[in-house]
């Protein structure tokens, strides 16, 4: 049997060099792909979480592996309806969430690692949604640095995205590369399997559940068309002419500025005459191109999931018709339509597009100029160059749950927690806004949203402990060392004898804009020599075959929680608990009459 290491280098070689992909069903046979699918997802928050039928990843064994393959093996193997809740959005709506069973849980990350592997090298390099070593961070600092010069944007969402998957299309897609009926026989029956929703069921015509693990690869395959229409259409045809002509007033200025120091030299006289001046100070009022030449255009692209933005050079009747021209193509090729209320053309230079959360600007100050080398010095520096912002509204949004009546709050809910445990939630949300917004330009404006949260902590603390806000300041506040210098911050310590101490800590983040942040949607799938795969040691456990409770060799299965302060709050804990909680792991591999003591 190959490992899961092999079969995947093998598909990936094979989607390289764009030759088609059969007997791709039989791979579902390999019980090694499983072991890895089950060691990269079963520390996910979702594997606990039950599926219409009940089932969760507590249990798992090889014999339930070896029963999946026999069903895959005689094509017995059925998705079950996933079960169906709605979880809110920003804009007050909700949005349909499906939870698949463990075990189609299992399979799809099997399938999604075999279509990762065969189609990751034949993606777009303009696409960047979950996609391994990519995310929201490299998308926005490839159009930071590489769309100077742009004068429109084109904003494009598209409705419901996971919802309006059409089947037969993505079928189509599938086998034009895919040569295997078997496989994609599954695929169809996984996509019409239906959700439960109130105890019944309900089919699903269209889309892709939100929720499982394959539905953003399938949507990455999908919206493949779409990349591949802007690149092969749609670019060549607005991108035209190497470089802008000279504008004529701005050459104009220059003849006269060169022919004046010609004369001077001739009389060699050194000094500049004061029109000379007056004149270098009216160049840079005028651009060196000329922004009307019809014989040239940029246009640019970028995706990031269904949102996608282009960003264009030339006049906005011809923005207009790139936009109808997405549309259609949507419309008649992908059957999906875009969002009309989300997809603008925004004018770069005297408005903001919003792309990821990020506004996008295009900057423009004829007076701030280089003062670099002999060359560039007295060149406008930033003219064309795009900026990512901070939106207020964001600032605003992300400080409303901390304010009340206008004035920074304590929060009721948190004050039964530990000074641990709040000051690390604070610290948590605080961080994770402040890490994806250090690509802003002006991400010194969190010191707002810093000012606000601080002072609810201290409050939350405050109201806690019965005292006062300056009390808590002083007995929680610290500083440490970062690579800007010393910052204030406030944490909290949990000693612990013989080992590192746990440290809670709120701030400490220099509000400086960092051009290297990168955060990855998904870890990659790449195995070096050096580098083991996710959840290499549960599977080593699993496959070791010893009871850890009972020390038996036997056929074992792994008990599974999903975190262990449900085992803190035990009073009397048994002997499978204490064990869980020396090793801190949430795992336990036991045999069978022990894991059905544990649950009795």
């Amino acid at each position: 049997m190959q490992s899961a290491e092999a079969v995947l280098d093998v598909l990936r070689e094979r989607g390289r060099r764009g030759l088609p992909c059969d007997e791709l069903y039989r791979q579902l046979f390999n019980p090694n792909l499983y072991l890895l699918a089950y060691g990269r997802i079963y520390a996910n928050h979702g594997a606990m979480t039950p599926g219409a039928c009940g089932e969760t990843a507590d249990g798992m064994s090889e014999a339930k592996i070896g029963r999946i393959t026999e069903a895959m093996r005689h094509e017995r193997y059925r998705f079950r309806p996933v079960r169906r809740v709605h979880i809110p959005k920003s804009n007050g709506k909700t949005r349909p969430l499906g939870l698949p069973s463990w075990s189609d849980k299992l399979v799809g990350e099997v399938i999604r690692l075999l279509l990762e592997a065969y189609y990751e090298p034949r993606f777009s390099g303009r696409s960047h949604g979950f996609r391994p070593g990519r995310g929201c961070h490299t998308a926005l600092s490839e159009v930071a640095h590489k769309w100077t010069g742009t004068t429109w944007f084109i904003e494009g969402d598209i409705s419901d995205c996971f919802g309006s998957l059409d089947h037969e299309v993505l079928l189509a897609i599938l086998s034009e590369k895919i040569r295997d009926n078997r496989f994609l026989r599954l695929i169809q029956q996984m996509l019409k399997a239906g959700y439960v929703e109130d105890w019944k069921w309900h089919a699903t015509l269209s889309g892709s559940p939100q929720g499982g693990v394959l539905s953003p690869l399938l949507s990455n395959i999908y919206m493949d068309r779409l990349d591949t229409f802007v690149e092969t259409v749609l670019i060549p045809e607005y991108t035209r002419g190497t470089s802008r002509r000279k504008n004529p007033e701005y050459q104009k200025l220059e003849n006269a500025i060169w022919n004046t120091r010609q004369r001077l030299a001739k009389r060699k006289e050194h000094t500049e005459s004061a029109q000379v001046r007056q004149w270098r100070k009216e160049l840079r009022r005028h651009p060196v191109g000329d922004p009307h030449d019809p014989d040239y255009r940029r246009l640019r692209y970028i995706r990031y999931a269904d949102d996608h933005l282009l960003g264009f050079t030339g006049p906005k009747a011809e923005a207009e018709t790139i936009k109808q021209r997405l549309a259609a193509f949507l419309r008649d090729d992908l059957k999906l339509e875009l969002n009309q209320s989300k997809t603008l053309i925004t004018h770069g230079r005297t408005q903001a597009a919003r792309f990821l959360g990020y506004d996008i600007t295009v900057q423009h100050a004829d007076a701030k100029v280089s003062r670099g080398g002999r060359v560039n010095r007295g060149m406008r520096s930033i003219n064309g160059k795009v900026s990512l912002r901070v939106p207020k509204d964001v600032i605003k949004a992300k400080c409303a749950p901390f304010v009340k009546h206008g004035k920074p709050a304590h929060l009721d809910p948190l004050t039964g927690c530990t000074p641990f445990d709040i000051i690390s939630l604070y610290g948590a949300q605080y961080r994770g806004i402040v890490q994806y917004y250090l690509l802003a330009g002006d991400v010194w404006k969190l010191d707002r949203l810093k000012g606000v949260m601080l002072t609810s902590l201290l409050k939350t603390l405050a109201a806690k402990h019965r005292s006062r806000v300056t009390t808590m300041a002083n007995r929680y506040k610290t500083t440490i060392k970062t690579p800007q210098g010393p910052r204030r911050c406030f944490e909290a310590r949990i000693e612990r004898e013989g080992r590192k101490p746990l440290v809670a800590r709120f701030g400490g983040i220099p509000l400086t804009r960092k051009r290297t942040a990168v955060l990855d949607d998904l870890p990659s799938t790449m195995f070096t020599p050096r580098s083991r795969p996710r959840g290499s040691q549960l599977i080593d456990r699993l496959q070791r075959g010893r009871c850890e409770l009972c020390e038996r060799r036997t056929e074992v299965q792994v008990h599974q929680i999903r975190s262990l302060a449900e085992l803190h709050g035990r009073e009397e804990r048994p002997a499978w608990a204490l064990l869980m909680l020396k090793k801190r792991r949430r795992t336990l591999v036991v045999c069978p009459p022990c894991h059905g003591g544990i649950h009795a």
